[in-house]
């Protein structure tokens, strides 16, 4: 069962800013892409659905600072990367 990564252009300049600012988490971004597409409902992903003005949207904790949003298409196998950066930043 694996998914499709897909980055939004957004999702790919925030990425490059925020890998620029935290080098020491690259690896951990690439893990928990891997993990991603293998199966994103594992537990260690924290997986949830967003409330309010992002209800459609999910989220994934990259640790316990940083997270990332997603449109996760299942009926596609196919998850659209849309941000990463602190939870505010990303709940914004």
């Amino acid at each position: 069962m694996s998914f499709v990564l897909v980055a939004t252009q957004h999702f790919e300049r925030r990425a490059i800013k925020f890998l620029r600012k935290h080098p020491d988490l690259r690896s951990t971004l690439r893990d928990t892409l891997d993990d991603l597409s293998r199966d994103p409902f594992q537990p260690k992903l924290k997986l949830h659905p967003l409330a309010g003005h992002l209800a459609g949207i999910q989220a994934v904790s990259l640790t316990y600072a940083y997270r990332l949003t997603l449109l996760l298409r299942v009926t596609e196998k196919e998850i659209v990367l849309l941000d990463i950066g602190t939870h505010d930043e990303v709940y914004r």
